[in-house]
């Protein structure tokens, strides 16, 4: 794959660029014009061949987190920027972690599979601490946090799984569970009052929730005909992305509070998608999937669903098969194979930033 490369100065140009041409749309109250974008395709890594894939999240700086395969040390957390990547073990003991979850300020939160239990951490500015279960319990693992350093993810003991919510002095709070249900997991969280999103069911039903303190846990629903949903992604106007699943496929969906559901559709032809993440301008990413396999795509409301393997430049070798992350400057975080592997059997996966032109 080639790509332009920028350098330090230039890249921080064109954020300030992209920055201001943010504040103005968002002034405005406009839908950002995506129709004839195009992005710039720059190469972040190839995760090696039995890495679980592990890459998500996306801040303004241009970092991801995710997991990776290495050589000698087994599968580990990692932070990236651009072509440096960042390598650590997780917490002391652990043979296995992964990061999870990212903020504007670089902190990152994970877990690690310790000797006695998987174990949720957060990682800032080089030390790495250990966000502790909630009381009787043994396991936890965190999947979100936000500008403020609090988290979301789960605590696990002798009574099941429960959401939770760490605040920025590491404390933990229990979030509840649907009724009925008997599970629950927190998957993001926003900076406004630390709202949550998640999942909350029991082994035959499940349904996305956002947690507020004054609501505390509501349930989202599905789309008509669907069974249940996941809450993967919320933004700062409580804009809310996931999945709503039935026997026949998946539905990528937006939820608000004026509108509630609505189904994001599917790429031409396709018969399913899922959203992975929405950033504050309501632009969503994810993938799509036919028989083939997935393609990754961006919607806005203004726009719909466009595939973005048509917003590259052409020839690159690449297929895009999932957005995972989006930052409010418009870059997404891509996984990808090359154009002659089928998506479930590629040898490696490719890692790419988008940066709109």
């Amino acid at each position: 794959m080639r790509g332009h490369r920028f350098s330090t100065a230039g890249l921080a140009l064109c954020a300030i660029g992209l920055a201001l041409g943010l504040i103005a749309v968002l002034q405005s109250g406009r839908q950002p014009a995506v129709a004839a974008q195009t992005y710039e395709v720059v190469p972040l890594g190839e995760l090696k061949p039995g890495s679980r894939g592990i890459v998500r999240g996306l801040n303004l700086a241009g970092e991801t987190v995710g997991g990776a395969h290495v050589d000698g040390r087994g599968h580990r957390a990692f932070k990236a920027l651009r072509n440096n990547r960042e390598i650590f073990d997780g917490l002391p003991g652990s043979d296995y972690s992964a990061s999870l979850g990212i903020n504007r300020h670089g902190a990152v939160v994970g877990f690690s599979n310790t000797a006695t239990a998987l174990r949720a951490f957060r990682r800032s500015r080089g030390v790495i601490e250990e966000l502790r279960a909630l009381p009787g319990d043994r396991t936890s693992n965190a999947f979100g946090i936000n500008s403020l350093g609090q988290a979301t993810g789960y605590s696990g003991g002798p009574n099941g799984i429960q959401a939770v919510r760490w605040a920025a002095d590491g404390s933990i709070e229990a979030l509840g569970t649907l009724r009925p249900g008997d599970y629950s997991r927190g998957i993001a969280i926003n900076d406004k009052n630390g709202e949550v999103v998640g999942t909350s069911g029991t082994s035959s039903r499940k349904r996305g929730f956002l947690w507020t303190r004054r609501d505390r846990m509501l349930d989202l629903g599905v789309l008509p005909g669907d069974t249940d949903s996941e809450a993967v992604g919320i933004n700062n106007r409580s804009e809310i992305v996931g999945v709503s699943t039935s026997p026949l496929g998946n539905q990528a969906f937006v939820w608000t509070r004026a509108g509630g559901m609505q189904s994001l559709g599917t790429l031409r032809g396709h018969h399913s998608s899922e959203a992975r993440a929405i950033n504050e301008l309501g632009q969503v990413v994810g993938s799509s999937r036919d028989s083939v396999g997935s393609r990754a795509f961006l919607w806005t409301g203004g726009v719909g669903m466009l595939d973005l393997n048509d917003l590259i430049p052409p020839g690159s070798g690449f297929v895009l098969r999932e957005a995972t992350g989006i930052n409010d400057i418009g870059q997404i975080v891509v996984v990808a194979a090359h154009d002659q592997e089928h998506a479930d059997h590629a040898l490696g996966t490719r890692v790419f930033l988008l940066t709109p032109q």
